[in-house]
């Protein structure tokens, strides 16, 4: 079984958990993740191809009132 995470860039990654088939269908998972704000690695392992992505919280939206 492939690693959960991996570290690329000292950044860490978490694997989707699909081995894909072929590289074609690892890059339309990609795209996917990107385009709802995801950093993508492919990583070709054995006969099957892993997308680990990640994505930065870039806004945190704090609602009700502060504690006293």
């Amino acid at each position: 079984m492939p690693d959960l995470a991996r570290y690329f860039d000292e950044k860490k990654y978490m694997w989707d958990k699909v081995q894909y088939p072929d590289e074609a269908a690892a890059k339309e998972a990609a795209e996917a993740y990107e385009k709802d704000g995801f950093e993508v690695r492919i990583v070709e392992e054995g006969d099957s191809t892993l997308v680990y992505s990640r994505r930065v919280v870039t806004e945190v939206v704090v609602e009700g009132q502060p504690p006293i």
